[in-house]
């Protein structure tokens, strides 16, 4: 036990080096926390056997719970709204319609069995929120045309969409399934899905709002069992898990909580360490010797959906909200797979559906291809298409949110003003003093150490 605990700490440590390191570099962060992992694995330097599948999916899915969570729990609702339709769209039918490409092109170009082209296709339609999260907010990326609230929503919603449909192809491989319970399937996963996460989330939001807690921190340990019980229950009823935490977390994140702050800290930790370990066990869970085999397929699937599949899809759909080409061509780019996709490969290896791919290590590869070309090219795209908006704020939360970056503040004399006249009176200063906050997003905003004399008239 004592060797173990050494070696998480010793993990966790490397972790944390590693994303200082990657930030100078301009290396995403959870592309350092996957090499850290192959690093320590079967096949690195370290050599840690480790090969359990089951035990892998299990604890990747804990960590995305927490992660799903916070990415509704940090969103914007009043940023997202204007592109809610736009992120709903591409979330559900792009997710779709990328599936199918793909699995299209797995089955007519690479010769692939029927069902396992479209498989590999559901496991690699959705775009990653971990991903995405982590680029948009440790490169401060702020978007014209509110695009990082688009990125985070499409993120967000449709990892749940493409688990309903490696769920689907998996029960189809099996053979017991029929066209009224693939129909009766979807119905639960969306309806119960989102129902129990409004349902979930109101109900907590009430109780916070009517109860108080005995000491400080309680209401989030609260909220994590709120994060568990709404992946729970709705999975429980065959709903989807994910789209209810997801929604749980926007309504939450978005209502008039006490010691909101305080929360906003506790989850920005949590998530940080949750990314550190679900990324760090993929890593852990490759074989690198085994990639020099699949690399071929690998890469002409990724290059596909990087250059053709993608694009198709975003401009298909985007279109008719009269998007703008640069906006669409930065949404298309910003299209990053990544801990999803190989968490639902690992669902697919652990269930009785018998698959002749690699799967694993397939999708592995397009993650790693995905982080490492679209993750670091993105603040590069963004400039040479001139959507980057200094006014804008990607880590700008709810209104109901503290503020995320640093300030520093710093107090001026207040003057009074002679009433009729505009003008400061030099000889008779006001004993207030006004805190003037100055962000490193490049916004100002005064508030006052004690109440300042135009709250209260001018006497």
């Amino acid at each position: 036990m004592t060797h173990l605990l050494l070696l998480s700490a010793l993990v966790i440590l490397a972790c944390v080096l590693c994303n200082k390191l990657s930030s100078k570099l301009g290396v995403p962060t959870l592309l350092a926390f996957i090499l850290l992992g192959m690093f320590f694995g079967s096949d690195g330097v370290v050599k840690i056997p480790f090969d359990n599948y089951g035990l892998a999916q299990n604890i990747c899915s804990f960590a995305l719970i927490f992660i799903m969570f916070y990415g509704g729990f940090g969103t914007n609702w009043s940023q997202a709204k204007p592109v809610a339709g736009k992120a709903a769209i591409l979330s559900s039918f792009g997710t779709a319609f990328t599936a199918g490409l793909v699995g299209l092109f797995c089955w007519a170009v690479l010769s692939l069995p029927t069902l396992e082209s479209f498989l590999l296709g559901a496991v690699i339609a959705s775009t990653d929120a971990a991903s995405v999260f982590s680029i948009l907010r440790s490169k401060r990326l702020n978007l014209r045309d509110h695009t990082a609230s688009l990125l985070e929503v499409e993120s967000g919603s449709n990892d749940p969409f493409s688990y309903m449909l490696t769920l689907i192809l998996l029960t189809l491989m099996t053979g017991e399934i029929s066209a009224p319970a693939v129909v009766y399937q979807i119905f639960a996963q969306l309806v119960y899905g989102g129902a129990l996460g409004v349902g979930v989330a109101l109900a907590a939001r009430a109780f916070l709002r009517r109860f108080r807690f005995a000491s400080e921190g309680f209401d989030a340990i609260f909220l994590v069992a709120v994060a568990l019980l709404s992946y729970v229950v709705p999975t429980l009823l065959e709903g989807n898990g994910y789209l209810s935490v997801y929604i749980t977390g926007i309504l939450l994140g978005n209502s008039q909580l006490e010691n909101k702050k305080a929360l906003v800290n506790f989850f920005d930790g949590a998530t940080g360490l949750m990314q550190m370990l679900l990324f760090f066990l993929l890593g852990l869970l490759s074989f690198p010797s085994q990639l020099p085999a699949i690399a071929p397929t690998a890469l002409a699937v990724v290059l596909f959906l990087t250059f053709v599949a993608r694009p198709a899809v975003v401009f298909l759909l985007m279109a008719p909200f009269r998007s703008s080409p640069r906006q669409m061509a930065l949404v298309a780019w910003s299209g990053m797979r990544g801990a999803a996709s190989i968490v639902f490969s690992i669902l697919a290896i652990t269930s009785p559906a018998v698959t002749n791919l690699d799967l694993y290590h397939i999708v592995f590869f397009i993650v790693l291809f995905s982080i490492l070309v679209q993750g670091t090219l993105i603040p590069v795209v963004a400039k040479k298409l001139n959507m980057t908006d200094q006014e804008a704020n990607v880590l700008k939360p709810s209104p109901t949110t503290p503020m995320r970056y640093p300030s520093s503040f710093s107090s001026v004399p207040c003057h009074r003003i002679t009433p009729g006249r505009g003008r400061l009176c030099a000889p008779s200063p006001c004993p207030r003093t006004v805190c003037w906050s100055s962000s490193s997003a490049g916004a100002s905003s005064g508030s006052p150490t004690a109440a300042p004399f135009w709250s209260r008239g001018i006497p």
